[in-house]
């Protein structure tokens, strides 16, 4: 399976970008405009937040999926029996938040949902014109003032052998969302399959974002982008904590994704499989 590796500023960006999700579900840009400056710092103060009491002040709100989610009620995936080895911190705009941190996450935010609207706008652009015709609107227009993108700071704490035999740090799954854009984590372990049930390692530097196809852009699109399933595997020597920072990109919950579905009714469907409603 060959993931591209995408320089953000060559002329045939758009292009080999577009191409890279068409056939693989997964792209990986370089030389984005993020500041990865940002994410060192960010990582050392969400690591302290997850290492304090603090986190329980800020439990997630089940109606609204904002804030810190523990290990007790971590999410499934879709069809696993066992939780996933990790807690995790949902932030929105306009939802609750540690008063630890810094801005640097809010901006860290803005960046990167800036970014994926650009990337929504070269995935539309290279549709087929038949497909093209029959979305409900434009793509970057499905994420117009919505207020349901979502940046998860993930942590993966060190294995202590009293896991349940099975559990994972993120069992295989396909992302509910249009676009996922994952800042390069701590350490590696993240995992994509390929069309012959080959799992093949995902690049995880600082430097580059990995941007990966959800759901909602698959059904929209008829399956032309697709999603694809990918995990995170539990650490065979280096068994430190791992942190992530996926944005997951959301339309707007009218939205029509198709004849059938709107946005926010797929969400809630996958949610509650998800076992977190």
């Amino acid at each position: 399976m060959h993931v591209l590796k995408i320089d953000y500023t060559e002329p045939y960006a758009a292009k080999l970008f577009s191409k890279s999700l068409e056939q693989t579900g997964f792209a990986v840009l370089e030389n984005h405009p993020v500041n990865d400056k940002l994410i060192d710092s960010i990582y050392q103060e969400w690591i302290s937040f997850f290492n304090s009491d603090d986190k329980h002040h800020y439990l997630y709100n089940r109606d609204t999926q904002d804030g810190y989610f523990p290990i007790s009620v971590s999410e499934k995936a879709k069809g696993a029996q066992l939780k996933d080895i990790k807690e995790f911190y949902q932030y929105y705009p306009w939802g609750k938040y540690p008063v630890s941190i810094s801005t640097a996450t809010k901006s860290l935010y803005q960046q990167l949902n800036h970014l994926a609207s650009t990337l929504l706008g070269w995935l539309d652009n290279y549709l087929p014109e038949q497909i093209n015709h029959g979305l409900s609107m434009p793509l970057p227009m499905m994420i117009d003032q919505s207020e349901q993108t979502m940046l998860r700071i993930l942590h993966y704490p060190p294995l202590t052998g009293s896991e349940q035999a099975g559990a994972v740090r993120a069992a295989a799954h396909e992302d509910i969302n249009l676009l996922t854009l994952l800042i390069g984590a701590t350490s590696a372990g993240l995992q994509v399959k390929d069309n012959q049930g080959n799992w093949h390692d995902v690049p995880c530097s600082k430097e580059s974002i990995v941007v990966n196809v959800g759901d909602m852009l698959a059904l929209a699109t008829s399956n032309f982008y697709r999603s694809t399933t990918h995990r995170v595997i539990n650490p065979e020597t280096d068994n430190t904590a791992r942190l992530s920072m996926p944005l997951f990109l959301h339309p707007r919950p009218d939205v029509q994704l198709s004849t059938e579905k709107t946005a926010g009714q797929f969400l809630r469907e996958r949610l509650i499989e998800l076992g977190v409603v």
